[in-house]
């Protein structure tokens, strides 16, 4: 686990892919609902303390974010980003609530969102920011939120697929539990990162 910003610029510094790129500088246009910035979670209170009204992502990770969102554009759609990178201490504080890999990832071995690879969003209309039906909203731990069930209306289906079909045509892979969670493979190569989002901002404003 990697809590130590020095420790953190040493490897990014060596390996440029392990740079956490502030999400909003790279690509403009996302829309942003930091779900656990606010109570309107599954925990009921605010989780990120103090709020962050910045998400981040690993460069290669971003990279592939920034042309799922460019093509989606060319369609009059766009991303809504509930969830990037996550620090340990607060998968941690999920877990105690909630211990059901299902759903929510075991700290004995970090997560996806932990390591800066993994992202919760959905789709929106670029025209007036409104998500497009998707059959439940974020962090709904029932069946109906999982991509193998089909008892929707087949518009709702439909946007389920397109997002899939998008997220996965640059690399992502999905997680069946949840229709919202995509991951890039192979994270095993980035750390488990600890680092609060302010000490991120920080030194996504110098160059390193």
């Amino acid at each position: 686990i990697m809590g130590n910003s020095t420790e953190y610029l040493k490897a990014a510094t060596t390996d440029p892919n392990k740079k956490m790129i502030e999400l909003s500088k790279r690509i403009p246009r996302l829309v942003y609902d930091l779900r656990y910035s606010t109570a309107n979670n599954f925990m009921k209170r605010e989780m990120y303390t103090p709020p962050t009204m910045v998400s981040f992502l690993r460069a290669p990770v971003a990279e592939a974010l920034a042309k799922v969102q460019e093509e989606l554009a060319a369609s009059g759609l766009g991303l809504k980003i509930f969830d990037a990178y996550r620090p340990y201490s607060v998968t941690v504080k999920f877990w105690e609530l909630v211990k059901d890999e299902r759903y929510v990832a075991n700290p004995a071995r970090g997560s996806g969102h932990n390591r800066g690879i993994a992202v919760d969003l959905t789709l929106i209309k670029l025209s007036d920011n409104s998500e497009v039906p998707m059959g439940t909203g974020f962090d709904n731990f029932s069946d109906t939120a999982h991509h193998s069930f089909k008892a929707l209306p087949e518009n709702i289906l439909q946007n389920r697929k397109l997002l899939r079909t998008t997220m996965e045509k640059y690399g992502f892979k999905t997680l069946e539990t949840e229709w919202w969670h995509y991951f890039m493979p192979e994270g095993n190569r980035f750390e488990v990162l600890d680092i609060p989002f302010e000490k991120l901002h920080q030194l996504s404003m110098t160059k390193y």
